[in-house]
């Protein structure tokens, strides 16, 4: 109980250090909360399919829009998921070894995500179907049989689990393209397959049009019931998508928070050359996919391909780097800028939800109205000012209160009892 005062009364000193918390964490959460953005607004912005496929927008997708989707996927769309994926196995393991300390057991954490589980399915059926906090929860699951295993073990089973991954969705959906958009596709082997996936394709397309209709007319009673009857199985199913990728990834976390990653236990130098081999190595293949993509006019299961059966592997090394170079820069991000970038990740569950919010108020047609109106440039100023937003009010919050809204609400619902919100 004494050692429980001590650190709420480090808190207090320091709302920003906070005892128990690793900055380096909390600096890269920040970074990658605001970039789920960034990958995310034209999904919010525009149908569905536009996050990969351009001929989906509504608005013309011309050849500086173009150079603009290269762009996206080469530096942010996959790797700020992948980023936050590797902090939330750290924040797992984090997590349990504070419980472990304190006698509790993996249970706790098992309460913590169940409840996370059920933010993410409000979150999917009532504000927006591009939810993560579902597929997080179900993992964590898994991830609570692996938190005993040696750092070694994590790390290697992480590894091999996400190559595993990476050849099952390069069987999967790499050849897609070939099949449905070559004339490969037009012989007899292949053409049942063809019509099936074109059939596919336009069925996908045509159910975007009911939800952009209910979206752009602000209908939210009929959009919600829309989801529930028409989408109400997708988690699930797309879980069998999210696995493979997810789980590796939060093993990777936990095996490098316990290896020092974000502790400042590794070589600042070594970092440094693997962070930059990665992002280097990896952007120039992401840079190779997305010119074949566009060499093929961007064409549907050519942009499946590329996200999907292609960049996992390239996706990785950047992921990784990433991390690297932002555990390396964290020390010195101690002017506004970083400390304010430090307390938007402190905050990221608040941010994230709370950007999903904003977004409704944004596009819909009860709020702003904008869905579908506004082109690439244009959405990335939407996130330009939802960013400032998020830097805007999550460090003066956290020098008044000692956790973000959701955060505490969170942390009430697991533990079962009322904390101290206010400093």
């Amino acid at each position: 109980m004494a050692q429980q005062e001590v650190l709420e009364a480090a808190e207090v000193a320091a709302p920003l250090e906070s005892a128990g918390r690793i900055s380096a964490l909390d600096f890269t959460r920040g970074i990658a909360v605001m970039g789920i953005l960034a990958a995310n607004i034209v999904a919010f912005g525009q149908p569905f399919s536009a996050y990969m496929y351009p001929a989906a927008f509504l608005t013309p997708h011309g050849d500086d829009a173009g150079w603009m989707w290269i762009a996206q996927f080469i530096l942010i769309d996959g790797k700020m998921r992948g980023l936050f994926t590797l902090l939330f196995g750290a924040g797992m393991y984090l997590f349990m070894e504070n419980a472990w300390a304190k006698g509790s057991s993996r249970w706790l954490q098992a309460r913590r995500l169940f409840w996370l589980l059920l933010f993410g399915m409000a979150h999917y059926f009532f504000i927006w179907n591009g939810d993560i906090l579902f597929y997080y929860a179900m993992t964590g699951f898994l991830v609570l049989l692996c938190l005993r295993w040696t750092a070694k073990t994590q790390l290697v089973v992480g590894l091999i689990g996400y190559l595993v991954g990476v050849l099952l969705y390069a069987a999967m959906m790499g050849p897609l393209h070939w099949i449905a958009e070559t004339d490969m596709g037009k012989q007899a082997a292949f053409s049942e397959m063809r019509e099936g996936m074109l059939a596919e394709q336009a069925r996908v397309l045509e159910e975007e049009e009911t939800d952009t209709r209910l979206t752009s007319g602000g209908d939210y009673a009929g959009l919600t019931e829309h989801r529930f009857e028409a989408h109400g199985a997708d988690p699930a199913m797309n879980l069998l998508f999210f696995v493979p990728e997810t789980l590796p990834l939060m093993l990777l976390g936990i095996a490098l928070y316990r290896m020092g990653l974000f502790s400042g236990g590794m070589e600042r130098r070594r970092l440094l050359i693997w962070g930059w081999t990665g992002l280097v190595v990896g952007g120039l293949l992401h840079l190779a996919i997305g010119l074949w993509v566009k060499s093929t006019g961007f064409a549907y299961y050519a942009t499946l391909g590329a996200f999907m059966g292609f960049s996992p592997l390239p996706r990785l090394a950047m992921v990784l780097g990433l991390a690297a170079l932002f555990v390396v820069w964290a020390p010195s991000a101690k002017g506004w800028l970083g400390q304010r970038v430090t307390a938007a990740g402190r905050v990221a569950f608040t941010n994230y939800l709370g950007t999903s919010i904003v977004m409704l108020l944004v596009f819909h047609g009860w709020g702003l109205g904008l869905f579908g109106k506004l082109g690439r440039i244009e959405l990335y100023g939407v996130v330009a000012l939802t960013c400032i937003l998020m830097l805007a009010w999550s460090k003066p919050w956290l020098e008044r209160f000692r956790y973000g809204p959701l955060e505490w609400l969170w942390r009430c619902l697991t533990y079962g009892k009322l904390f101290a919100l206010r400093r």
